[in-house]
């Protein structure tokens, strides 16, 4: 006992122990009966409060702005998904309206196979047709290697819109009834007048852009809405195959024969199946 009170650094070790203990115990009791704290205590809570108030505000700041910066990028990541699933939503619309009117043509198509017993069909699709030559010419996906030849008339629809002028391996271009071209071979048509003969002419294209039946003696005698349908005595076309139906009757600019305005019955505006017509003879 008595080296451990000469030695100096232990005793005040001791002491100092003591001394945080009674501290320590005296402070529990006070806070245990005290409601609220020392202002010491209470100074330093508040300031520690208000320093981690300033520290936390930039943190809080940077994070709800990357939260909002990062809710901006999904909600354009969801707008841009939308208008995408938007354009393809028009897409597939404009597609199932192609489809439906292919599939309209094609029906038409297989209707046309049932009255021309005479001669074989050959389907195809159209895979050209240029904007400077729209009203002449179109290209179809069909050629020798299908049996397709020179001269054959082509159908879309419900009538005749042009023939094959040029035919290679797996293509064929189309020279449509609607074409300008003055030395073109012209369409030998005819239809039933209302006497019951026959009234003979050709097919052209008027100033206007309006079909025709011209050379016409007997024009007057059409009743409108009767159907012109090529004769084959053109040697180029076969006969009975349906041109159009008859609109109005006036007579030429020199008054020596009657033209008679044709509605076509093709689809020439937007013909996308075709049939090119062949004759059962030549295969």
């Amino acid at each position: 006992m008595k080296k451990f009170l000469k030695n100096k650094k232990l005793l005040t070790i001791f002491v100092l122990v003591i001394l945080v203990l009674s501290m320590l115990s005296i402070s529990i009791r006070l806070r245990n009966k005290r409601e609220t704290p020392f202002l010491v205590q209470k100074i330093g809570n508040d300031t520690v409060s208000i320093v981690t108030r300033v520290v936390n505000w930039p943190i809080d700041l940077v994070s709800n702005g990357v939260a909002n910066v990062e809710d901006l990028f999904n909600t354009q990541a969801e707008n841009d998904h939308l208008k995408k699933q938007i354009d393809n939503l028009a897409q597939t619309k404009a597609r199932n309206s192609s489809l439906e009117a292919e599939n309209t043509q094609l029906k038409q198509a297989l209707k046309l196979k049932k009255t021309l017993t005479d001669y074989t069909i050959i389907n195809g699709s159209v895979i050209s047709r240029a904007a400077d030559t729209w009203s002449d010419l179109l290209v179809i996906d069909q050629g020798s290697r299908a049996g397709v030849k020179k001269n054959m008339p082509v159908m879309s629809g419900k009538g005749v819109i042009g023939r094959v002028v040029e035919v290679n391996s797996t293509t064929s271009k189309v020279e449509l009834i609607t074409t300008t071209d003055k030395s073109t071979n012209k369409f030998a048509v005819e239809a039933d007048a209302a006497n019951g003969k026959k009234v003979h002419g050709v097919i052209s294209v008027e100033g206007n852009n309006q079909l025709a039946f011209t050379q016409v003696v007997d024009g007057q005698k059409l009743k409108k809405g009767t159907r012109v349908y090529t004769s084959g005595m053109g040697g180029l076309s076969p006969k009975g195959l349906l041109i159009g139906t008859v609109t109005k009757t006036t007579r030429d600019t020199f008054g020596l024969s009657d033209v008679v305005e044709i509605q076509p019955a093709g689809n020439l505006n937007d013909p996308s199946v075709v049939s090119v017509i062949k004759r059962k003879v030549e295969e």
